[in-house]
């Protein structure tokens, strides 16, 4: 058989191969619009969106794959699938830092799929007011960063918010410098939001040391705000650069390689256990000495791992602070109920944040 024989025939399987996809994927839609419709006939106000089944189904696509795609890349793939065929159930509205083009919007499509409708707004309280309101469904905001920490805005809505933690979103994060013009040497200020600024800090002061950097909102505004003048530059994705007409003068500019932020999503519902879950808490102990200690003794006690714990002011008294804590498992696990037991009788605040599936993508 011929180069060109061998080619034709693998062509013809692949379009094959096309026509049974679209069959499938066609059938699975059917099945998700009959899922509508059997929720609806027994509660007006059931909720399609259900983060442990989507988890699970992201977990066990990872599990069985067997290449040449990587585990990832065929997550990904299938995520797109099943944000197409929620959208049939009921169309999303998820919050998100603004304006178009920051990271944030990137890990709300990274985490629901693009078949969701983004909504841009101006600050972090205004995503959880979103939500609250009800005009959108979810809201997803940044919490932290490998490199620079936690983003304070965040834990602290939570001290009042009613909302619960539905999910969480890890997004590499490449950063680039964007300008209208292509020399360097012209740029006078660099816009950045100020973490974006803080992760770029030795690149800048080795490449644009005379330059004033601007904290911004976001680093979607600074890609705007140096789209309006030439004399200026912005760190943002290449998304924002698509976006706002700017040229990329220099690609990945962060001082480190692995630079990763996670994002949660908030909304109002109670998730329930996928078996890769993660609980998120907000403690406060009483005013006494090893206080603290005898508030996380119990996750020892019960074979607990913590994986993180941030302490904020409180703003209700001079000098007390409350506690941001991450631990493995689902509130509803035996051995976690059982800390949190514990935990309600000894802290002076115990609020149970949310317990929802540890980030798959």
């Amino acid at each position: 058989m011929s180069d060109n024989e061998q080619l034709k025939a693998i062509r013809n399987k692949i379009n094959s191969l096309d026509e049974q996809i679209q069959v499938l994927i066609s059938q699975r839609a059917e099945a998700a619009q009959e899922v509508a419709r059997i929720k609806l006939a027994a509660d007006s106000q059931a909720e399609f969106y259900r983060p442990e089944r989507e988890a699970n189904v992201l977990h066990k696509v990872k599990e069985r794959n067997q290449g040449p795609l990587d585990d990832e890349e065929i997550a990904r793939l299938f995520r797109e699938i099943m944000s197409a065929c929620l959208a049939l159930e009921e169309p999303m509205k998820i919050a998100f830092l603004g304006p178009d083009g920051t990271f944030t919007q990137a890990a709300a499509l990274k985490h629901f799929g693009h078949s969701v409708q983004t909504q841009s707004v101006g600050s972090i309280p205004e995503v959880f007011r979103d939500v609250e309101s009800g005009a959108c469904h979810y809201g997803v905001v940044p919490v932290e960063n490998s490199t620079e920490g936690v983003v304070t805005h965040t834990l602290d809505m939570f001290l009042n918010s009613p909302l619960k933690i539905c999910g969480e979103v890890s997004l590499r994060i490449n950063h680039h410098l964007l300008a209208v013009t292509e020399e360097m040497a012209e740029i006078e200020t660099v816009y950045s939001h100020q973490q974006s600024l803080a992760q770029c800090r030795g690149w800048l002061d080795h490449n644009l040391p005379l330059t004033k950097r601007v904290s911004v909102g976001s680093n979607a505004e600074a890609a705007k705000m140096a789209a309006a003048d030439p004399h200026s530059a912005a760190i943002a994705s290449e998304t924002a650069a698509e976006i706002y007409g700017l040229k990329i003068l220099s690609q990945g500019i962060e001082d480190e390689p692995g630079n990763t932020t996670r994002f949660l999503v908030i909304g109002k519902q109670e998730v329930a256990p996928c078996g890769a879950d993660k609980t998120s808490l907000l403690l406060a102990t009483r005013n006494v000495a090893g206080g603290l200690h005898r508030l996380l003794a119990p996750l020892a006690e019960h074979s607990v791992s913590m994986t993180r714990i941030e302490s904020r002011p409180s703003r209700r008294g001079r000098w007390e602070y409350v506690f941001f804590v991450d631990i493995d498992g689902h509130k509803d696990d035996d051995n976690v109920s059982q800390v949190l037991e514990s935990l309600k009788s000894e802290a002076q605040v115990c609020k149970i944040l949310g317990s929802y599936p540890k980030a798959v993508l």
